[in-house]
């Protein structure tokens, strides 16, 4: 049976923590690294090995892999003092999950080319759920026999799609990010007009989530907004994070982008507020201020 590679896994918050798990219990041999050492611990009870550094972890490794929260964080992953590209071999495939600037993605590709190395950029879509349950939606960039080196891999996370050349895949993350972002924004005010109006919550969810308003946001999220339950799947901050890479993206192609420029406002205010941390379904508490109601089933 064929040897499966080493795998280096970097960064294990709510989305790299569960993703890991699965490519360990797939059989893989794994090194974990992250900033906070306590993180790196589930993981290693599972039967991985802590790395040191993101250096030690690539030359310990055959595959690396990234899910970090920004692209300043992968670019001092891959190009900092004891980064990746200081302890890879030519020929070793790096493989960056965060969702980043395509611009950087870029960068950080040419970078490892020149040390013999091949990139993807490969974001993700499903949150902390999808993360769990392996049913993530993978948005590769990159060239197509990396891709297909890397497909099991990743088959073991979701399902994977090739977008393109290398920065394809944050690209069409950004895509998803705009209509990810406009569903709550869409949910929130449907759910803050009914609440209004006098219409039970909970009315409305079940309505909407049976016709054409039907969407993954309100069959996921829908139920819980409605408890007041904003535990994080996905950070607001990092979606608000999302929408400046989509409004940079926007203007480097001259491409407009009205409704996104509304949600940015409306992620911005969020922050303002100190509900960073909160879940992005959140974004309906400011929707909720701008009309001085609130939505809850009272369950």
């Amino acid at each position: 049976m064929e040897q499966k590679p080493t795998i280096g896994f970097i960064g294990l918050g709510i989305m790299g923590a569960p993703m890991a798990a699965h490519l360990l219990r797939a059989g893989h041999d794994m090194l974990v690294y992250n900033r906070t050492p306590s993180k790196m611990e589930p993981l290693i009870a599972l039967g991985a090995k802590a790395g040191k550094s993101c250096r030690d972890v690539a030359e310990r490794s055959d595959v690396v892999i990234s899910m970090v929260p920004d692209s300043p964080d992968v670019e001092k992953v891959y190009l900092g003092e004891k980064g990746v590209l200081e302890g890879v071999k030519p020929g070793m495939l790096l493989i960056d999950m965060s969702t980043i600037s395509p611009v950087t993605a870029v960068i950080v590709s040419e970078a490892a080319a020149k040390k013999g190395c091949q990139m993807l950029d490969a974001p993700v879509s499903g949150g902390d759920v999808g993360a769990k349950k392996a049913t993530l939606s993978i948005m590769v960039g990159g060239d197509p026999e990396a891709y297909e080196q890397a497909r099991p891999i990743f088959e073991l996370m979701g399902t994977p799609t090739l977008c393109g050349p290398s920065g394809a895949g944050q690209t069409v993350k950004a895509c998803n990010q705009i209509q990810v972002a406009l569903n709550f924004i869409g949910m929130a005010e449907a759910l803050v007009l009914g609440a209004k109006a006098g219409v039970d919550p909970a009315i409305v969810v079940k309505v909407l989530s049976g016709g054409y308003a039907q969407s993954r946001v309100m069959d996921v999220r829908g139920p819980r907004v409605i408890k007041g339950d904003y535990e994080p799947g996905f950070r607001s901050r990092f979606h608000y994070k999302d929408l400046n890479i989509i409004r940079e993206t926007a203007r480097a192609f001259g491409c407009s982008l009205p409704a996104s420029a509304l949600a940015h406002e409306l992620f911005s205010a969020m922050q303002a507020n100190g509900w960073g941390d909160l879940d992005h379904s959140a974004v309906i508490k400011v929707v909720e201020s701008l009309s001085n109601v609130e939505v809850r089933t009272g369950e």
